[in-house]
């Protein structure tokens, strides 16, 4: 598309990933409805990607990532995973190629690779300039996720330390770190899974700043989101006591973690308190060498293209509002699908996020009409 081209389109997704192909996959069905006479005429809509290829984040992930779930919980909506025959649970080379799927069976209208880089307020609703020009809509459906957006604390001593350090979002493998002194830090699921890949290869040590709390071997992803959407409900309708996730631990124990944590080779020491030229330092004084440090530290919303719409925070994230977490408080066109809790229970999910498209869409939908 020339830099000078103009697009319009009723509802803009921004984010070809699983939520993305999820809201797409509704607005199909109300293309379908408008097609077999069931509702009246059916939004326009294009859904943005800035990767090259379909599949979401999980074509960056690392080749040993697994699901927490078989193939039949981690579905997006009208289509089941095929089933997974390799050791354990899915692979991330398994969801995007099942994402690749989705996105053809559905003949989604996915443009890319297009980044968008600001998403301003205009008289009809948004303009979205993007690196391939500009579209216009009424409806933005914000679709990001959290991929590009990593985190890494920023530790005395950073600037200090003569060697490599990296986030989640780099990791590829354990190949490259054969032989090498590997401090991994974090204590959730990218921490645990990551120490246990690279146990047979490098030298690692596993820092977290409290010790790790396992799930019980038998709770997977299904699981989680079961528990998940009840405690969003329970506070929904007043209940103070409805336990979440968090009260059953920390990491969920898929089979690559469980077999490295039986034989010994996940044990963690606390959090260091700087980093050295050479590693890092404990308050005691004690030291240790480190070649590459890898931060799993978690990812920020990223809604860097959302700046110019001046938002307003809540607890680091934007005001949403209380009946539908996933529309924006500062504009009713505006929706936000597929970061996390806060704006619909386990939409980070793909097991998840489909009910919160779902309802994401119906409200456009409403927005939308006369």
């Amino acid at each position: 598309m020339p830099a000078s081209t103009v697009r319009d389109v009723d509802i803009l997704v921004i984010g070809g990933g699983q939520a993305g192909l999820a809201a797409g996959y509704y607005l199909n069905r109300l293309r379908r409805d408008e097609a077999s006479g069931r509702s009246g005429q059916a939004p326009s809509f294009a859904i943005l990607d800035a990767n090259r290829e379909p599949g979401g984040s999980w074509q960056h992930y690392w080749s040993s990532l697994e699901l927490f779930s078989p193939a039949v919980y981690s579905s997006l909506p009208g289509y089941q995973m095929p089933a997974w025959d390799g050791v354990g649970n899915p692979s991330a080379d398994h969801v995007a190629r099942y994402l690749c799927t989705y996105e053809a069976r559905y003949d989604l209208p996915v443009h890319r690779p297009v980044r968008v880089e600001a998403v301003r307020g205009a008289d009809s609703g948004f303009s979205t300039d993007t690196d391939a020009g500009q579209w216009t809509s009424r409806v933005v459906i914000s679709a990001t996720g959290s991929w590009n957006a990593p985190e890494i604390p920023r530790m005395p001593g950073s600037g200090d330390f003569a060697g490599e350090q990296l986030h989640t979002a780099d990791y590829r493998g354990p190949q490259s770190f054969a032989g090498l002194d590997v401090v991994v830090v974090g204590g959730g699921n990218s921490g645990a899974q990551i120490a246990a890949d690279l146990a047979s290869t490098a030298r690692v040590t596993w820092v977290t700043r409290k010790p790790p709390r396992y799930l019980p071997d038998d709770v997977d992803g299904r699981a989680l989101f079961d528990i998940a959407t009840r405690r969003v409900k329970a506070l929904a309708a007043g209940e103070t006591g409805a336990g979440g996730v968090a009260d059953l631990g920390d990491i969920v124990a898929v089979p690559s973690v469980r077999k490295a944590r039986d034989a010994g080779l996940l044990e963690t020491r606390p959090m260091f308190a700087r980093l050295v030229p050479g590693g890092v330092q404990w308050e005691d004084g004690s030291k240790l060498d480190a070649d590459v440090l890898i931060w799993c530290a978690g990812f920020r919303p990223d809604l860097h293209h959302l700046q110019p719409l001046g938002l307003t925070g809540r607890n680091g994230v934007p005001a949403t509002d209380a009946k539908l977490p996933t529309t924006s408080v500062d504009h009713p066109g505006l929706f936000f699908l597929g970061y996390g809790d806060w704006c619909g229970p386990a939409s980070a999910t793909l097991i998840g996020v489909g009910a919160t498209a779902r309802d994401t869409v119906a409200a456009a939908a409403r927005y939308l009409a006369p």
